[in-house]
């Protein structure tokens, strides 16, 4: 039972990829690849310009600790001045304590500038990449869609194409409707000919085809009279109808 149940499913993929393969467009394979390669260089570079934000608003921070820095230290040197030595540890001291800060920040904004220096590069080997696949991507359409049109042309030349196989097929059913046609033309243009069927042309005259059938049986009656005149059979041939009885009249 597994054995059969385990050919069951092997078919059942392969005509699986079989239709997969068949409903696969390797044109649209590779541009929704391709827009999903865009589309991670596009989170690159915002993960870039958030990393390049985050390091001016650090850099910001760090001057005005800076400034504060050098104000602290004017003051320290302003206390000296004017004798007032407490004043000027104060200040020192508030200068100390920003000193710290500045550090701190300094370490934070170098650290920033590593990783935006490392996205930038990484984000320059992702961009030539991604070029690449798209030249890469539009020839191999190209070759794929020259491929298409010469299938069709061989299969069109062949007649392997379903579309062709559908026109040589009412191709063959036109010309077996004609035949058939014109042997019913040629029957009936027999059976008229040989008296069977009425002349459609001169509309079934049952008077006229009686009178036709008269004129031939007297002609052919003259002729066997004058073939036995000729032979001393018999006596000289009747006249037709129609044939005048003399000159004169």
């Amino acid at each position: 039972m597994a054995g059969v149940l385990g050919r069951i499913s092997t078919i059942f993929k392969a005509k699986m990829n079989s239709a997969l393969d068949a409903a696969e467009n390797p044109n649209e394979t590779l541009d929704l690849s391709y827009e999903q390669q865009v589309e991670q260089l596009q989170k690159v570079r915002r993960g870039i310009a958030d990393v390049v934000t985050a390091k001016s608003r650090l850099q910001l921070q760090l001057t005005k600790l800076q400034q504060d820095s050098s104000k602290y230290d004017n003051q320290a040197r302003q206390a000296l001045a004017a004798n007032r030595e407490d004043l000027a540890r104060l200040a020192l001291t508030r200068k100390q304590d920003l000193a710290v800060q500045i550090q701190s920040m300094q370490n934070q904004v170098e650290t920033l500038e590593g990783q935006q220096q490392q996205l930038t590069e990484g984000e320059q080997r992702l961009s030539g990449k991604i070029e690449a696949f798209r030249t890469r991507k539009e020839t191999i359409k190209a070759q794929y869609t020259a491929a298409q049109a010469q299938v069709r042309i061989s299969e069109a030349a062949s007649g392997l194409s379903e579309e062709m196989a559908d026109v040589n097929a009412a191709i063959s059913r036109a010309e077996e409707k004609t035949m058939a046609m014109q042997a019913r033309a040629n029957a009936i243009g027999e059976l008229t000919a040989a008296g069977t069927l009425p002349d459609v042309l001169t509309g079934g005259d049952d008077l006229q085809a009686q009178l036709d059938q008269l004129t031939t049986g007297s002609s052919v009656d003259q002729e066997l009279a004058m073939m036995k005149a000729q032979l001393g059979q018999g006596a000289p041939p009747p006249k037709q109808i129609g044939e005048t009885t003399g000159q004169g009249q």
